[in-house]
């Protein structure tokens, strides 16, 4: 290649360089919008809007928050793919989205990994393994004797098909060798009533969607779905610890923004939030709300912690024949 074309190109390259940086040295000049996926007033809603709080005031401009429902947060998450890659549209990643719903769905409007940068996973969220009094089993290797002394007459409920909480279930269902029923209802609070009055006998559950019921004496808790105790339900031993290493389910909430997205704004916004996450009143307001801020990570770790919860769930939703909700 002829010198002169070479020196173009070495200048072409620097003026990019320098035009990135000159962009996110500016970053945001004009307010941010963050996609958020459920309803308002749920938890994530509340969670993405104490962050675009935090993320106002420490960048000075306005982070706005915008709920887009549907498909299991797939709406949410394509239009985010589709966004100009300027920073200005940063949205909400889930477990669902960004680890079961690419195999429990044919075709998504996005692709998992090709179609993003990834800012930093904000909150975890604990799965509490629950019984009706009925069920004589104290722990999670008790239940599975009992399950597979009573095949197929043992029932679980869950949010929804797809959800942490039935993928929870099916998991352990292929971990501990057990036929066991999926019972799929329209959210957390219809699937406990029934639980407590015994039409299932089982559930994988947010903690405080059930924790009135484990102190009140209703519902037993006998796992915890994370490696660590959660303080709300402290004798719950993880399920890993009863018999079953490795097994480790979580609901996570993360943000990412369009691919292509200059690389200075993708990491001042993964230090912006990890500085909001260690705020002991964000951290605190979390915890209200059934959440945990997880450990730090860069995008690129957060990049492998995504593609590991896709190869995982894969392996779910295929071993156990798992349909897409219609």
């Amino acid at each position: 290649m002829p010198r002169a074309i070479q020196c173009i190109i070495m200048l072409m390259c620097a003026a990019l360089v320098a035009a990135d940086s000159a962009l996110a040295q500016s970053y945001p000049a004009r307010p941010v919008r963050v996609i958020q996926l459920t309803a308002p007033g749920g938890s994530l809603d509340i969670m993405a809007r104490m962050l675009a709080q935090s993320l106002s005031e420490s960048m000075g401009q306005q982070f706005y928050v915008e709920n887009k429902i549907g498909a299991g947060g797939n709406l949410g998450v394509g239009e985010l793919a589709r966004a100009n890659a300027d920073g200005y549209t940063i949205g909400m990643i889930t477990v669902a989205t960004h680890g079961i719903n690419p195999s429990l769905y044919g075709k998504l409007p996005f692709d998992p990994l090709g179609d993003f940068e990834f800012l930093a996973v904000t909150s975890e969220i604990r799965n509490v393994v629950v019984v009706h009094p009925s069920v004589p089993a104290n722990n999670m290797q008790e239940l599975a004797r009992y399950a597979k002394d009573n095949p197929g007459k043992i029932s679980f409920g869950s949010p929804g098909v797809g959800t942490s909480q039935h993928m929870a279930g099916e998991l352990f269902k292929l971990r501990a060798g057990i036929d066991i029923t999926h019972v799929a209802y329209r959210g957390i609070p219809p699937a406990a009533t029934d639980l407590v009055a015994g039409q299932i006998q089982l559930m994988f559950s947010t903690i405080p969607n059930i924790l009135d019921f484990i102190r009140g004496g209703q519902l037993r808790a006998i796992g915890i779905t994370t490696t660590s105790r959660s303080p709300a339900v402290p004798d719950a031993v993880p399920v890993a610890e009863q018999g079953f290493p490795g097994y480790d389910v979580k609901g996570w909430v993360g943000f990412a923004v369009p691919k292509g997205t200059p690389p200075d704004i993708v990491a001042e916004l993964n230090r912006q939030i990890i500085a909001a996450l260690a705020k002991p009143d964000l951290k605190e307001r979390l915890t209200r709300i059934g959440m945990d801020a997880p450990e730090p990570m860069s995008s690129a770790q957060t990049r492998e912690f995504v593609k590991r919860e896709i190869d995982q769930w894969t392996a779910v939703v295929k071993a156990a024949n798992i349909q897409p909700p219609q």
